[in-house]
């Protein structure tokens, strides 16, 4: 049976972002130095590492980093820095995904678009310790095999009229060095 020219079209496997998401999250963590601070005097996060991996309709992002507190004691007489690796684990829910994609080809991926940062510190009311407040935000992307319907054939569009779908206008997420200028 043969079909028209206008009613071909193809099935097409490709590799595509079949989800989305993207979290940012602030989280509060206490840090006991070997002295009682007395005030402190910086605070930072430093060596971060994280993966990304497949959870449910979600990704976790599992990662470590350091923090760095330096502090005054003994009535602002001394100083010392006080240092703690803080283990992670933030779900990041999807908020788009293709029904369509081939649950055995998928491949995730997380992006700090903001680094851990520390925002606040400061001491106790006990005294004993440094309550530390720290920001951070992921973009994750689920990468799948999926189907792309596309017509076929030498006809010419120009007297047709076609109706597309709004797009979500995440170009200006696009890295222009992923571009491959071979095509």
């Amino acid at each position: 049976m043969s079909l028209s020219r206008k009613q071909q079209s193809r099935e097409i496997i490709t590799k595509a972002i079949c989800g989305k998401g993207r979290k940012f999250s602030t989280v509060t963590h206490t840090v006991t130095p070997p002295h009682n601070p007395t005030s402190i005097l910086g605070a930072w996060i430093i060596n971060h590492q994280y993966e990304a991996v497949a959870a449910g309709d979600g990704i976790e992002v599992i990662g470590t980093y350091d923090i760095n507190i330096w502090y005054s004691y003994d009535k602002n007489s001394q100083t010392d820095v006080a240092k703690e690796t803080v283990p992670y684990v933030e779900f990041v829910s999807l908020s788009y995904v293709d029904p369509r994609h081939r649950a055995s080809t998928v491949e995730v991926s997380a992006e700090a678009t903001q680094e851990p940062s520390c925002v606040e510190a400061s001491v106790s009311s006990g005294g004993g310790s440094v309550i530390i407040r720290v920001e951070r935000e992921f973009t994750v992307e689920l990468i799948a095999e999926t189907k792309v319907f596309v017509l076929v054939g030498n006809e010419t569009f120009d007297d047709k009229e076609f109706e597309f779908a709004e797009d979500s206008g995440d170009y200006e997420d696009l890295d222009p060095d992923l571009l491959d200028d071979d095509l």
